[in-house]
């Protein structure tokens, strides 16, 4: 990797440090809208780059918002990276309609599931309509800003390449 796309993951994971500060109360702490930017890079950048960002993005966000659930972070870090991964995967090859679908079931209902069973089935109902609004927003914004946001900045990163 070289230093102008080191360089650009550290802007995408600012943008998700930016989106931190936005909060969406929930019963648990709040949930933050961190997402969109881990998204746009896992398109401009690829998708490891997009799962680099997700992943510290979230430990950002976590460490904005104190910590709440603790080491458990590190598991929702990782839960993230993938999520973001996979979504680039789809995303690239096309398939965008399936790769928003991917993001906001894993990112509302599924990423959270281990902690049914890690701290109680009560908690992780409780998780769910924060994350289900949250992921709906990032979801949304990505929607509408990917389409215009993606050849621009895909030029400008081809600018920054030559």
């Amino acid at each position: 990797m070289d230093v102008r796309k080191i360089s650009a993951i550290a802007i995408f994971i600012a943008l998700s440090a930016v989106g931190a500060m936005i909060k969406i109360p929930s019963p648990i702490g709040s949930i933050a809208l961190d997402s969109f930017p881990a998204l746009l890079a896992a398109v401009i950048l690829g998708p490891v780059s997009g799962a680099i960002v997700a992943g510290l993005g979230h430990i950002i966000s976590a460490f904005i918002g104190g910590m709440p659930l603790g080491p458990f972070h590190f598991l929702i870090m990782v839960e993230m990276a993938v999520l973001a991964w996979m979504f680039g995967i789809l995303f690239i090859h096309g398939k965008k309609v399936g790769a928003f679908f991917l993001f906001f079931i894993g990112n509302a209902f599924v990423l959270a599931l281990p902690f049914a069973f890690l701290i109680s089935p009560g908690f992780y109902t409780l998780l769910v309509p924060g994350l289900t609004a949250a992921t709906a927003v990032n979801v949304i914004l990505a929607a509408l800003l990917l389409p215009r946001l993606e050849p621009v900045l895909k030029k400008s990163f081809l600018k920054m390449d030559s």
